[in-house]
């Protein structure tokens, strides 16, 4: 490993950015939850919208994260369209899903952009999750979710110098 790889920044390193951009949130601690399903559970505790991640990316090595609500469905034969992928899209590979959001599968996040310094990954939020007033996701740990206003979300991404895509992408 070189020197001039920074490790991945911490929720700590999330939520001092987040303040210094003077934006709202709140976190709850939870049992480690790995997929939609076992995060189902917190529904009652936890109001807004929820989150479901694909770190997607092409046979060009563009890379993708979709952010869509969870209980949505994404057509993977046809997305690619939709998102100006160059051919149709797979899942990334772990490797690289730490390499460019610095997060674990299971914690995949929109705020995992905080890690994309490079800006290799296109951030891709579904239009119907965006509806919600608030909208909730991991704070680059699986152990725990972060509430934060829509457009707030929208102020953040733009902050780390992305570009957040608001598309319908999900059925």
């Amino acid at each position: 490993m070189t020197s001039d790889i920074q490790p991945p920044k911490t929720d700590g390193d999330l939520f001092a950015f987040l303040d210094s951009l003077g934006i709202g949130h709140a976190t709850k601690t939870h049992q480690p939850v790995f997929t939609v399903a076992e995060s189902v559970a917190l529904r009652d505790e936890i109001p807004g919208g929820h989150t479901k991640n694909l770190f997607l990316k092409d046979k060009k090595d563009n890379y993708f994260l979709l952010t869509v609500e969870e209980n949505a469905s994404v057509d993977l034969k046809t997305i690619h369209a939709v998102i100006g992928a160059a051919s149709r899209v797979s899942f990334g590979k772990p490797e690289k899903l730490m390499e460019y959001l610095g997060v674990i599968p299971g914690a995949v996040t929109a705020f995992g952009v905080i890690n994309d310094t490079g800006r290799k990954v296109k951030l891709i939020l579904d239009e119907d999750l965006m509806q919600n007033d608030i909208i909730n996701a991991h704070p680059l740990r699986n152990d725990a979710t972060t509430s934060i206003a829509a457009g707030d979300l929208l102020r953040f991404v733009e902050a780390t110098g992305h570009e957040p895509l608001v598309l319908k992408v999900t059925s």
